[in-house]
């Protein structure tokens, strides 16, 4: 670079003035030999430092620098010859004078005409690189606000995420295409393996995967399932199913035994039906099945799973072999070194080898130090991509502090992998953190996420979307898309976020190096039947915590004890019950700003204890998953801060209060696969702060309130899959500021309001699978913000006729019932 031979050029200069001071005294004078000899010796090593600095120079200028160093050491042995010299000796000391004059030539001829021209090039050069450069921003500035105003729902829904999920459905694609390539020969031989120990002559079987977390065992046991000889052997009839550390054994009981049970009436499985299981009829089935329990932790757990049924195979993937249970296990082998560089180049450079500018060498330490761990590979070498060489060489330098990673030695994993998240942004890296503290192999409500980082992190929405982006690009999560979904127009409420069980145990061990008083984060790291002893015998000091996530099954009110906590400001209750009393110290987290209460229970849980609703006076957000709410309205007072409420398969009944009241400065509500909502109350036109209304998978709503039109703030309406509405209010065209409609798989309504032109904001319409729309107001051609419409075929034509400058998208049919297995 020409910065480094500026730099050569100026201490040439340095050089030449003492050169030239004392070659016209060293006849006269031999200590001003001395001092020449002297002064070269201690710049030499600074040239050389310069010119072997590892900055990679043209090889006229290596050349050039190259004659310099060598001008400059037999400026030394002349020096070394002159402090020697008799100074009796005249004609050898003329002779050496001679020399002195030759040196000052050469080392002026640099400074004064290869250096300048040197100089005038890098100038040039920094021009060129600055314009280019400042291009390449002004480039990737009007790139980021495009994505951000694309991530108005209503307007492009929410691009910059769907760009992620995008690239993760890619990658899924590449590694199921290129698993050989990807993960070497060993996948094959490993496939091969354990498609011979299941696909045998005997009725009944359980064998096994075993291997050290990150090793690849899900995606050894995703690759079986997606095996065409597997698939033919076993009919498709696969039911796979992840355990977890904290399992509900009783749901997966249940599902396990109405796959088993309707395959043997009817031949295929349906997940929604989970019919009554008859004891002794077990071990009469016969029909070939499939059933992989993945992430399967105990002994005891896997007992409770497995059925002697004939015809029926179970794969059991696990860090654990379980002697007992499994007969026969394939243990996941490390990749290899070329395996390994393939994988580590394709995260890390986009390509299957090392790039040519790359260094070869640092790569392959780096490589080496993920001791051929498929995952390690994965997030570090993401981590690692388009970053600059120091960057490269300070990650080697701590990954190479650690020790060899082994089944005993897991943590050496996490430490290795730490690296990765080492380097984040500090809020991007906080931001990580926080996923600790989700139950493991469960989705994560997008929602759900984003409200917590904005909430305790101070990030808008379009700032917690980008710190998503970055976490998915560097493997850190996943991003899943709802099937419903399947185009880049859908918005974020069909995505939700997932994490391998390795990071979530990385999370938690980055976040986990403070006493409990003080730790940032307050969390159990799986399910327990009571709080933990710690957490009592420090409940006599206030905790630090800004997140509480409790992780139990049914709690009742004396099981709890009072903890104090003055800056908690989100509170995670993850459950498991048909009662739940409602933790007494929230009374003591006046700084709370979210709830979150999500029950994983089989049934509705009724919450009790909702008094404490009454003591959040800052409380902006609250999400209610699967609990009966039917006498909140009795128990709370107003929650007058609350922004955005969320009821995801709750129950309403009962659920008759003054919305107004209750709720006067709420901006969002979500109500989302609740079943007993039949009518929506009129109270809720006369909150006029409202900008998001979601009603949702919510099958026996007939009507919606004649005043819709009076919540004049109204953005987005979402009514996806409500098959029983048959209308649309014709008030709702009084909604002068919606820009975004969703009114998806509404079954059975008849068509859209006459006077619909007259919403002027509205930019898109999403009417998929409305089969008894079959024409169109002739008010929309008025509609003039209108940009995207997503249709069934049958009626993409008449807004293609009707709208020519609008983008319309016939969306493929497609029923999903994921949501059951949640």
């Amino acid at each position: 670079m020409g910065v480094t031979d500026y730099f050569a050029g100026e201490i040439a200069t340095e050089l030449l003035k003492l050169v030239i001071q004392i070659s016209r005294k060293s006849l006269l004078c031999k200590s001003s030999a001395e001092s020449l000899m002297n002064s070269i010796n201690e710049l030499g090593p600074i040239i050389r430092e310069i010119k072997y600095s590892g900055v990679e120079l043209p090889a006229i200028r290596q050349s050039q620098l190259d004659r310099l160093s060598e001008t400059l050491r037999d400026g030394v042995e002349v020096a070394k010859k002159v402090v020697n010299s008799n100074r009796w000796n005249v004609y050898k000391n003329l002779h050496l004078a001679r020399k002195m004059e030759k040196l000052e030539k050469k080392i002026s001829a640099f400074v004064n005409g290869t250096m300048h021209a040197h100089i005038l090039a890098d100038v040039h050069h920094m021009r060129f690189e600055s314009t280019e450069r400042f291009d390449r921003t002004d480039w990737s500035l009007r790139r980021l606000e495009q994505k951000i105003d694309d991530m108005k729902i209503g307007v492009g829904g929410g691009r910059l995420v769907e760009e992620a999920v995008s690239r993760v459905e890619m990658a899924e694609k590449f590694e199921s295409l290129c698993s050989e390539e990807l993960f070497g020969t060993g996948m094959e031989v490993a496939k091969r393996k354990v498609k011979e120990m299941m696909i045998g002559s005997e009725n009944f079987g359980v064998v096994g995967i075993c291997g050290m977390g990150g090793s690849g065992k899900t995606t050894l046991a995703n690759e079986i399932c997606r095996d065409h000889d597997v698939q033919s052997q076993f009919k498709n009839r696969i039911l796979k199913l992840t355990v977890s550390q904290s399992p509900n054994v009783e749901q997966l009981r249940a599902k396990i035994l109405g796959f088993i049970a309707e395959i043997s009436v009817n031949g295929s499985f349906h997940d929604h039906i989970t019919p009554t299981w008859n004891k002794p009829f077990e071990g009469r089935v016969g029909a070939r099945m499939l059933i992989v329990l993945d992430d399967v932790w105990s002994t005891s757990v896997l007992e409770q799973l497995i059925f002697r049924v004939a015809g029926c195979k179970t794969l059991v993937v696990s860090r654990f072999r379980f002697p007992q249970v499994v007969r026969t296990v394939y243990e996941v082998e490390l990749l290899r070194d070329d395996e390994a560089i393939f994988l580590f180049c394709h995260y890390a450079f986009g390509q299957r080898s090392i790039p040519l500018a790359a260094d070869s060498k640092l790569v392959k330490q780096i490589v080496n130090e993920c001791k051929g761990l498929p995952l390690a590979l994965k997030v570090i070498g993401a981590s690692l991509r388009d970053q600059h060489e120091m960057f490269w060489a300070s990650a080697n330098k701590r990954l190479s502090r650690g020790e060899t990673i082994c089944e005993s030695h897991e943590n050496k994993l996490l430490d290795r992998m730490a690296i990765s998240v080492g380097f984040l942004p500090k809020k991007v890296r906080e931001c990580f953190l926080d996923l600790g503290c989700f139950p493991e192999d469960k989705k994560i409500p997008l929602d759900v996420l984003t409200n917590i980082w904005i909430e305790l992190h101070g990030l808008g929405v379009e700032e917690a979307f980008a710190i998503l982006d970055e976490l998915s690009n560097k493997n850190l999560l996943t991003l899943v898309k709802d099937s419903r979904g399947g185009d880049q127009y859908s918005s974020y409420y069909d995505i939700s976020v997932t994490q391998h069980d390795v990071l979530r145990d990385l999370a938690i061990h980055l976040g986990n190096n403070e006493n409990t008083n003080a730790a940032k984060r307050l969390l159990m790291p799986r399910r327990e039947t009571e709080l933990p002893k710690e957490w009592e015998r420090a409940a006599d000091q206030p905790f630090n915590a800004q997140i509480v996530s409790v992780h139990t099954g049914e709690m009742r009110g004396m099981e709890w004890f009072r903890m104090e906590f003055p800056k908690a400001e989100v509170l995670i209750l993850n459950f498991s019950a048909n009662e739940y009393f409602l933790p007494p110290f929230v009374d003591d987290m006046p700084k709370l700003r979210a709830v979150i209460a999500i029950n994983s229970g089989p049934h509705i849980a009724k919450l009790q204890n909702l008094l404490v609703f009454s003591d959040m006076a800052h409380l902006r957000s609250l999400w209610l998953e699967k609990v009966s709410i039917a006498q909140f309205s009795e128990c709370t007072a107003p929650l007058k801060n609350l922004r955005k409420l969320s009821l995801v398969l709750c129950k309403l009944e009962g659920f008759v209060i003054n919305l107004t009241q209750m709720f006067p400065s709420l901006q969002e509500l979500t109500i989302d696969h609740c079943d007993d909502l039949v009518e929506l109350p009129s109270s809720i036109c006369q909150i006029h702060s409202l900008k998001t209304l979601s009603i949702t998978n919510c099958h026996n709503l007939h009507q919606l309130p004649e005043n819709l039109g009076d919540v004049k703030w109204l953005l987005i309406l979402r009514l996806y899959a409500c098959p029983a509405l048959p209308v649309l209010p014709a008030r709702m065209c009084e909604l002068c500021r919606l820009n975004y409609l969703d009114i998806s798989q509404c079954v059975n309504l008849k068509g859209l309001p006459e006077k619909i032109g007259e919403l002027s904001s509205l930019e898109k319409i999403d009417m998929r699978e409305c089969s008894q729309i079959w024409s169109l107001p002739k008010s929309a051609a008025s509609l003039e913000s209108l940009r995207i419409v997503i249709c069934d075929e049958e009626v993409s034509w008449l807004w293609k006729d009707m709208k020519t400058n609008v983008h319309v998208q016939v969306a493929e049919k497609g029923f999903s019932l994921d949501w059951l297995d949640e």
